[in-house]
């Protein structure tokens, strides 16, 4: 099932979410479906809060980089119950879209390296290092499981700036090639 991508000014985007157990319904189907999701949106990463669930679970395919990194050509990850818990002081700025926010794009300034502690999508534990494409897609969406969006990282004149847009697309001025829903 492809489901509908929440659109910023949907209260769910603010909720920060709940961690989940083994036995959450249907899980396995969640993260297929995600992917079906994500595939049809042409994104690179998918919070569960992107569609309606505030459950801590997002997924990443940076397989759209794996031409010009081909350690990326297979990279596609689920994230359960993750936690940051050290980032590098090291940053770079890279211009950021998101599914909930279509049309918009602007350079968001994010650590080079984080440390993650997460669950696979068989609650498997990881303790890993991610760096470059990988550690900001996954902050992108980690920030989602945390009641957060990127714009929420740019600085104050430049949030300022965009406020009209983002106003309007919480009404529902927007355009998307995907299914959405407000």
């Amino acid at each position: 099932m492809i489901y509908p991508i929440v659109i910023y000014g949907s209260q769910i985007l603010r909720n920060k979410s709940e961690n989940i157990t083994p036995d959450y319904p249907d899980f396995k189907k969640l993260v297929e479906d995600m992917f079906l999701t994500l595939d049809e949106a042409e994104g690179v990463g998918l919070a569960a809060p992107q569609i309606g669930k505030n459950i801590r679970m997002f997924i990443v395919d940076c397989t759209p980089w794996g031409e010009e990194d081909p350690t990326l050509a297979d990279y596609r990850k689920v994230f359960v119950n993750p936690e940051i818990y050290e980032s590098s002081e090291e940053t770079s700025l890279f211009e950021e879209g998101c599914l909930s926010l279509p049309g918009l794009h602007e350079n968001v300034r994010r650590p080079v390296t984080i440390k993650m502690r997460y669950l696979d999508e068989n609650f498997v534990e990881h303790d890993e290092e991610f760096t470059g494409k990988p550690a900001r897609v996954i902050q992108h969406e980690y920030d989602h499981i945390e009641g957060r969006v990127f714009t929420d990282h740019l600085v104050p004149l430049r949030r300022n700036l965009i406020k009209n847009k983002l106003q309007k697309m919480a009404r529902g001025s927007y355009r998307a090639a995907y299914k959405t829903k407000r």
